[in-house]
């Protein structure tokens, strides 16, 4: 029990069992469990004081400009000394160990993962339609046949430039002329398109100014949307908005399932698989020799260097984990940046090894990976497909779609060059624009030859 204004004196004051804070208030350690804290499991995250539990890292670090750039030695002491980290500076618990993520990951009965909605402050916005099989095999069909086409021409943009930024001409731009594709925007109206896409994405951090600008560009979206369901574009089309206009949708469902459509992976994944390639000439030379590697190179990208650092995760009701009872509402980040480099799970994790031999194709809790996806966690497809990776009645999952047209991009931008070579490594690093935002890079200017 905690002792009121009582303050200890000469030899009192070093006793190990009591702990006095700087109100002078006593906190006495009970002999519950004389091996560890002291502490009665439920009782913990009540009695933790910030003195105890941060010796080794601050919660301000997770937030600082410094963590933007290089998270991954915060997280690596979180993971070694804190797996599960009360932060109350966020008020939140961060989940760093790869075993532990994906328990919290997997079970739905416990916790849930609130829609991008939610973070928007747009709970009315409409119904997200991404889940019909409609849609979803429009968008299937739409990376295997489009891809190929959209990547040839942006390639052919390139190569009539000596320098070019392959981060902001490349990784970033294919995977929006993509999704622009899917939703029946003519390449006149795909920059605007494209713009405001991206600020209602960022609309869901953090920060209230991105939040207000996200609306704004929900609202001029669901404009654009409403303009052309009213005109009837979609019905000489056979692509995502026709699917679902075809399935009674207005403009709200349109938006809102555009709102939850992942654009992370695909542009980070990129553009951090060139990143990696060309900042380790030995490693590029080993992941152009086949596109197998090629996709081996990618898988290890995802787990290596995630695009989405950590996904949040909000406990449905009280429940014990790790030691700690967590309250009900409690929000939880699951760090796929410190999972995936597990030194318990991953030999050498901080290595980027193209052929990795420690990566399997099956979670263990019975989530399928033979789809494509690394044993290194990437959040922002959602959980791993529970079907086969070649289902008969339904679409590949998502992270074999995505993986698949990445890598076919990749492939054909090696064979339309000679030679891929960065100009420069000053100002070539990986960061996020405000923390909780995709981390990548930014800026990667190469010089190109045509093959």
């Amino acid at each position: 029990m905690i002792c009121k204004g009582k303050k200890l004196k000469g030899k009192e004051a070093k006793d190990p069992t009591k702990i006095v804070g700087k109100n002078g208030v006593v906190l006495r350690k009970s002999n519950y469990d004389s091996e560890g804290s002291g502490y009665r499991t439920y009782e913990v995250y009540q009695r933790e004081r910030v003195g105890e539990s941060t010796e080794k890292i601050k919660p301000s670090e997770l937030i600082s400009d410094s963590f933007r750039f290089d998270p991954y030695s915060s997280l690596e002491i979180l993971r070694e000394n804190y797996p599960c980290y009360r932060d109350w500076l966020s008020n939140c618990y961060w989940i760093t160990r790869y075993n532990d993520v994906t328990s919290i990951f997997s079970d739905d009965a416990n916790f849930e993962t609130r829609p991008k909605n939610h973070f928007l402050r747009a709970e009315g916005l409409g119904k997200d339609m991404g889940s019909e099989l409609s849609v979803l095999f429009a968008q299937e069909k739409s990376f295997d046949e489009d891809t190929s086409r959209i990547t040839s021409k942006l390639i052919e943009e390139l190569l009539t430039n000596r320098t070019v930024d392959l981060a902001t001409d490349f990784a970033a731009v294919l995977p929006l002329k993509i999704l622009a594709e899917q939703y029946g925007v003519s390449d006149e109206e795909s920059s605007q398109f494209g713009h405001r896409y991206w600020r209602m994405q960022r609309g869901t951090s953090w920060d209230p100014r991105l939040q207000m600008d996200g609306k704004n560009a929900a609202q001029e979206l669901l404009d654009f949307f409403a303009g052309k369901i009213r005109s009837g574009e979609h019905k000489d089309m056979e692509n995502c908005l026709s699917a679902m206009v075809a399935l009674g949708a207005k403009e709200k469902d349109v938006v809102a399932t555009l709102l939850n459509t992942d654009h992370e992976t695909m542009h980070g994944a990129l553009s951090n698989l060139w990143f990696n390639m060309l900042t380790s000439p030995d490693k590029f030379e080993k992941a152009r020799s086949s596109k197998r590697m090629l996709k081996l190179a990618y898988l290890e990208t995802l787990r290596h260097s995630p695009p989405v650092l950590s996904a949040e995760r909000f406990a449905l009701r009280e429940i014990e984990r790790f030691g700690r009872l967590i309250p009900e509402g409690a929000r939880l980040i699951c760090s796929a940046g410190a999972a995936n480099r597990d030194p318990r799970i991953f030999d050498n994790p901080e290595e980027f090894t193209v052929d990795r031999r420690d990566m399997c194709q099956r979670e263990p809790r019975g989530q399928y990976r033979a789809d494509g996806l690394a044993s290194g966690i990437a959040f922002a497809l959602g959980r791993p497909s529970i079907h086969p990776a070649v289902p008969e009645d339904r679409p590949r999952s998502m992270y074999a779609i995505i993986r698949d047209a990445s890598v076919s991009a990749s492939q054909m931008l090696i064979e339309s060059t000679r030679d891929i070579q960065l100009e420069k490594q000053e100002g070539v690093y990986l960061s996020c624009l405000t923390v909780g935002e995709m981390h990548t890079c930014w800026k990667l200017p190469v010089s190109l030859q045509a093959g």
